[in-house]
C-alpha cells in the first residue's frame, strides 16, 4: 500500500474536535500553543492541529496511518481516505479551476492558471494528494507535483503571466487589484476553453477562490465561452483537486519568473513582502534608478513608496521619463 500520504485536511464538529483532543492527550501527544488553534498535539510520526473553526490537519509520516486506525474508526465514524469520490459526487464533474499566485508578492509577476480535469484525472491524482500550493512544504516537491499535473492524460491546463510592467500598467487603468484579478482570471479561462477540441468531456463549471466581496465582480468579466459554464466562488476553493492543481501551476510559473528577474537584475529577488524585500528594493534603486520598480515590482504596493521616501525619492519619478532603467551593470 501506498504509505506517501503526509499531510491530511478534514473539517470536525464541536464533539469530533473534543475527541481527537482527548485521543492526543491519553496517547502522550505533546500539546503546544499554535496561532488560532483550539489545540496542537505533536507526535513521533505526526501532529495534529485543530483550528477554531474545526478545520484540522494532520501532518507527518504516519498520517496515513493515523487517518485510517484513529480519525476514521474512532472520531469520524466513517471511511473517507480513498472514497473521496463517492462522498462528493461532484468532484466527478468535468470542470476548470483557477488560481493565482504573486498578488501578495513585491517583486515578480501575478500568475494565474486554470486547469481542466474530469472524473479519470481526479482518480488518478488520488494517490498523488494533489493539495494547495501553500501546503506543500518544499519547492521540489511543488515541482514534482506540478510535473505530474501536466503529465496526466486528459489534464488540459494553461498559464496566463501578467508580468510587471504590464501588471503596473493595468493596475493604473482599472485602479483596483481585484478588478486586474478578475480580468486576469476571465482571460485564463477562455485561453482554456479554445481548446475545446481537448476537452473531453466539455467542463460545465468554473470554480474559483472568491477574492472579492461582489461576486458579480468576475462574472462580468468572462469572456464569450467562459459565460457558458456555471460560475463557482467560495472560499477555500483550493479544497477541490482542480483549484488546488491551477494554484500550483500558477505558484510554479512565479517562481520561474521571479528567478529569472533575480538573474536579470543581479539582485537576489524574495518572495513576500517583509524585510528582506524591502532590502532588495533598496538596493535595486540604488543601482538601476527609480524607474526600476516598474520593471520587477507592483508599484502600489505600500513598501515602494516607504523605500523610495527613505532614498529620498518621490513616486512620481518612477514614471518620469527622465528616470530611465539602468543596465545590469552599472552601479551607483
Amino acid at each position: 500500500m501506498d504509505r506517501t500520504l503526509s499531510h491530511y485536511t478534514v473539517e470536525l464538529n464541536e464533539a469530533q474536535a473534543e475527541a481527537l483532543e482527548q485521543y492526543c492527550r491519553a496517547h502522550g501527544f505533546e500539546f503546544r500553543e499554535v496561532p488560532h488553534a483550539r489545540f496542537g498535539a505533536f507526535g513521533q510520526q505526526v501532529n495534529v492541529i485543530c483550528y477554531q473553526s474545526g478545520k484540522t490537519v494532520i501532518q507527518g509520516k504516519g498520517t496515513r496511518d493515523f487517518v485510517q486506525f484513529v480519525l476514521e474508526p474512532e472520531i469520524l465514524k466513517e471511511a473517507r481516505l480513498g472514497y473521496e469520490l463517492d462522498l462528493q459526487p461532484e468532484l466527478k464533474l468535468p470542470r476548470v479551476g483557477i488560481d493565482e499566485s504573486g498578488k501578495g508578492d513585491l517583486f515578480g509577476p501575478l500568475c494565474v492558471a486554470a486547469v481542466y480535469v474530469n472524473e479519470s484525472i481526479v482518480r488518478a491524482w488520488q494517490q498523488s494528494f494533489i493539495r494547495d500550493s501553500k501546503r506543500v512544504g518544499s519547492e521540489a516537491a511543488l515541482r514534482e507535483l506540478a510535473r505530474q499535473i501536466r503529465n496526466t492524460p486528459g489534464c488540459v491546463h494553461t498559464v496566463v503571466v501578467i508580468g510587471n510592467a504590464a501588471y503596473n500598467r493595468c493596475w493604473q487603468k482599472m485602479g483596483n487589484v481585484n478588478r486586474l484579478l478578475a480580468w486576469s482570471h476571465a482571460r485564463a479561462l477562455e485561453n482554456l476553453l479554445n481548446r475545446d477540441r481537448e476537452l473531453q468531456p466539455p467542463p460545465v463549471r468554473v470554480i474559483s477562490d472568491q477574492f472579492a466581496a461582489d461576486p458579480r465582480l468576475v462574472a462580468r468579466a468572462l469572456m464569450k465561452r467562459g459565460r457558458q459554464l456555471e460560475l463557482i466562488q467560495r472560499h477555500r476553493a483550493e479544497a477541490d483537486p482542480a483549484v488546488a492543481a491551477a494554484s500550483i501551476l500558477a505558484r510554479e510559473a512565479f517562481l520561474d519568473r521571479l528567478a529569472q528577474l533575480s538573474r536579470r537584475w543581479n539582485v537576489l529577488l524574495p518572495r513576500g513582502s517583509g524585510v528582506q524585500a524591502r532590502d532588495a528594493l533598496k538596493t535595486l534603486i540604488k543601482r538601476h534608478g527609480p524607474a526600476v520598480c516598474t520593471e520587477v515590482t507592483k508599484i502600489h504596493f505600500r513598501t515602494v513608496a516607504d523605500v523610495l521616501n527613505e532614498l529620498g525619492l518621490s513616486c512620481a519619478e518612477v514614471w518620469s521619463p527622465a528616470s530611465p532603467v539602468r543596465g545590469e551593470g552599472d552601479d551607483s
